[in-house]
């Protein structure tokens, strides 16, 4: 690694258009399936489900959460269906398999999702080994990012110093605990829904546009 993050002893990657790209356009799948079970669940019209599932996702960091206190929604019956979708949109990255392989020390995925979900896109997309675990929004108690607990159960279970990780999101609003924390920050920025939400300058370290050609730039500059 360059000189400058040579101390980096742990990299940490969100999911969800960050380790594949927002134009794959997996998400959106999963947004339509969340206005689907709000409709259901609160006997509304689809326009109505968009307006609450879009208000919890902003008042409480996922709409899931939203759902759990407004409406006691158990967790698990509401992941497995958002997350009942076609993968077939992406695809087998060796590219980012490769320069994720390169990275020295431990490896991490951290989402708002829960892991079922992960390892099969982690699966498809060839990165099926190559992190050591995935802490999921159960690890978290079901409090999502950005609130700091789940950076901190995450560093605490896996015995991550918080001044030797760097994290990798699309969200900028999600980078803010963990550079608090002390971590290197780096910002997806490739036009995810909502990525630029409270987006604060001071809390992002690098900011890219993809992954994979900011990993084979830190290999070819160290």
């Amino acid at each position: 690694m360059p000189p400058i993050l040579s101390h980096i002893e742990t990299w940490i990657f969100d999911l969800d258009n960050t380790l594949y790209p927002a134009s794959a356009r997996l998400f959106e799948q999963i947004d339509v399936k969340m206005g689907d079970y709000i409709a259901g669940l609160l006997d509304v019209d689809r326009v109505e489900a968009r307006r609450i599932q879009k208000h919890f996702f902003h008042t409480h960091g996922t709409t899931l959460s939203g759902l759990m206190e407004a409406h006691g929604v158990e967790p698990s019956h509401f992941l497995d269906y958002v997350h009942d979708i076609d993968l077939e949109v992406i695809d087998e990255d060796r590219a980012l398999v490769e320069a994720i392989g390169t990275l020295p020390g431990r490896k991490f995925v951290f989402t708002n999702g829960d892991e079922p979900y992960a390892r099969r896109v982690l699966d498809k997309l060839g990165l099926g080994e190559s992190f050591e675990a995935v802490h999921d929004i159960h690890a978290c108690d079901y409090v999502p990012k950005p609130q700091v607990s789940g950076y901190e159960s995450m560093c605490r279970t896996f015995d991550i110093a918080p001044d030797k990780a760097l994290f990798v999101e699309d969200m900028a609003r999600n980078l803010i605990p963990a550079k608090t924390m002390g971590m290197v920050t780096v910002w997806v920025n490739n036009g995810s829904e909502s990525g630029s939400h409270d987006h604060d300058s001071a809390y992002i370290d690098y900011e890219i546009a993809a992954v994979t050609p900011w990993l084979n730039d830190l290999v070819e500059a160290a």
